[in-house]
């Protein structure tokens, strides 16, 4: 691994912690590794960007995923994954997820998380798209993310963990050997901290969850702007299979024009027996899968598309009145509520839904321990890319992988330690440069890349409209590069603009990606390459950042992942291009 020298444009850090790690995130797979890492007797920091409880996770509607009902086995899940993710999954990942998920989730439920039981006791699983088992284990109906999220800070509360709120990280330090030496980091209003400081561990975990903020319209909360891609990204990292971001077929649709964080409704809907029907009352996925309306969500999300299209719609509906006022009222609280705030009343209507953006298969890539190319540096959730979702995560995988592998990641930090005594000494950082020249983009910027993303990178691509979103990107690149360079100005540093300059960063990766992959495949849909080409492509995109801020682009040979050897690059680096 070689670092890049880039950092964002922010002040020295005026304070610092000590810590043997220092875990970024507080969603399922943050709190977990952190409250693994604190039982193994770990120096343990939580960072998060917003309040303990106020990331992705508690957004989560359907469930978590595992083979735990009668009948049914980790091999019947690892099938199910393997042909979601369309050929690009790694096959050890899936099977480590689905033999250790039934444990992850007991212990979950250990550590205080209540989940539905069934009238004959036990858990309540229903089903969800891609799954040929009842196997997704939920809480309050609608509701379990919140509870998951609930049991976790409650749990990191009660052993006092220290942790950092309204802190947004900034990048990543490292010792004089290029290894991990902890984060620097803003915190936002008063406490204890504020401004400008610095977590020093020889271990950092990123679990900052997603970046859905980077399209208009989205499930994601606004926290989520790919903070932790970009860090990698400056940190030298590799990051893999970006272009792979799922579209939820079922959002709530609030009009042409509207943006931001949209209500999600759950898979778990149909998994029930909603059916998607257009506004003549046909029910159009019978005949176009197996699973009808339970079949994966790039299969859904593409046919609704194609129907919007095939009418000039701009939604369809999904018709759930059959549930009755009793069913909705107990199973799907959440989304009635959500529904009736913005008056639909799915008791008596069919609710208008569109796809949105929701969830990014790739990341930041990993091992089969969370370790990436960066020594010292870990990543769990969805920012990581382990190979897990391949082409297109499955329902109700996500939860599930942050648990898995969070576990994993605390086992091997603390596999390099003795038993109750800290893992090392705190590694000394390279100081801070006097004089960073990574630009940062005015608040305003936010709001045209996702414009750029959601027209040219969304649900539908072509050659066209890649190159459109490349060449506008690259314009707000330049602009931002040549007022630093010719005139030393650069905006004001701030939350605002660290999160667009993040944003167009990830931003950037995605569509270069999205422009390499000449097929259809998963959650990628090219219209100009409709077919999914196993020859050329079943293989995976990585992307590097390069110290002159271009990006190194290359393919692999094969569906296998490279080791994540730390220290040392690839020798072979097939189809590597800059842009």
């Amino acid at each position: 691994m070689t670092s890049t020298g880039i950092r964002l444009h922010a002040p020295a850090p005026g304070w610092a912690i000590a810590a043997d790690v220092v875990v970024v995130g507080s969603g399922v797979a943050g709190l977990t590794a952190a409250l693994r890492c604190e039982a193994a007797g770990l120096r343990t920091v939580v960072v998060t960007k917003a309040r303990l409880d106020d990331g992705s996770t508690r957004w989560a509607q359907g469930g978590v995923a595992a083979a735990l009902g009668e009948g049914d086995t980790p091999e019947q899940h690892l099938d199910d994954t393997l042909v979601a993710g369309a050929g690009l999954c790694d096959r050890e990942a899936v099977r480590t997820l689905v033999t250790e998920g039934p444990g992850a989730v007991r212990r979950l439920i250990a550590t205080g998380a209540h989940f539905d039981e069934s009238t004959e006791g036990g858990l309540a699983l229903t089903r969800e798209g891609g799954h040929h088992r009842r196997r997704i284990a939920h809480a309050g109906g609608d509701a379990t993310g919140a509870e998951i999220s609930r049991a976790l800070v409650e749990a990191v509360r009660a052993r006092g963990l220290r942790t950092v709120e309204n802190a947004l990280v900034l990048d990543l330090l490292t010792d004089a050997d290029g290894h991990t030496a902890g984060v620097t980091l803003h915190v936002m209003g008063e406490g204890q901290h504020d401004g400008v400081g610095a977590v020093h561990a020889p271990a950092v975990v990123l679990a900052t969850g997603g970046m859905g903020q980077v399209f208009s319209a989205t499930t994601n909360p606004s926290v989520s702007t790919g903070d932790g891609v970009a860090l990698a990204l400056r940190a030298g990292a590799e990051v893999s299979d970006l272009e792979f971001v799922q579209f939820h077929p079922t959002v709530l649709f609030l009009g042409p024009d509207a943006e931001g964080q949209q209500p999600l409704v759950s898979e778990a809907v149909r998994g029930e027996g909603a059916h998607l029907v257009d506004a003549d009352g046909v029910r159009f996925m019978l005949g176009q899968h197996e699973l009808a309306e339970l079949a994966p969500r790039d299969i859904v999300a593409k046919a609704i598309t194609r129907r919007m299209q095939e009418q000039g719609a701009a939604h369809m509906y999904l018709d759930a009145r059959h549930f009755g006022a009793d069913m909705w009222e107990h199973r799907f609280p959440t989304i009635l509520a959500a529904c009736r705030a913005h008056g639909i009343d799915p008791v008596t209507e069919p609710i208008p839904v569109a796809p949105a953006a929701h969830y990014a298969s790739g990341g930041v890539r990993t091992d089969a321990h969370g370790r990436t190319t960066v020594p010292g540096l870990y990543a769990c959730g969805e920012v990581a890319c382990t190979g897990v979702h391949g082409a297109n995560r499955l329902a109700s995988n996500s939860l599930l992988e942050g648990l898995v592998y969070a576990e994993r990641i605390a086992a091997d930090i603390a596999a390099e330690s003795t038993a109750g005594t800290p893992r090392t000494r705190v590694p000394a950082p390279v100081p801070h440069p006097d004089h960073p020249e990574h630009p940062l983009l005015p608040p305003e910027s936010r709001l045209t890349i996702q414009r750029i993303m959601t027209e040219g990178a969304g649900v539908l691509r072509s050659a066209d409209s890649l190159t459109r979103a490349a060449d506008r990107l690259h314009a707000l690149h330049t602009e931002a590069r040549e007022a630093l360079h010719e005139h030393g100005k650069t905006s004001e540093p701030g939350v605002d603009t660290w999160e667009a300059t993040n944003l167009l960063c990830v931003a950037r990766v995605l569509v270069a990606a999205a422009a390499r992959r000449e097929e259809t495949r998963g959650c990628h849909w090219r219209e100009d390459h409709a077919e999914r080409d196993d020859t050329a492509w079943r293989r995976h995109i990585v992307v590097r950042l390069n110290p002159d801020r271009t990006l190194a682009v290359h393919t692999t040979d094969t569906p296998e992942f490279p080791p994540t050897v730390h220290g040392a690059q690839p020798t072979h680096r097939p189809q590597e291009q800059s842009q």
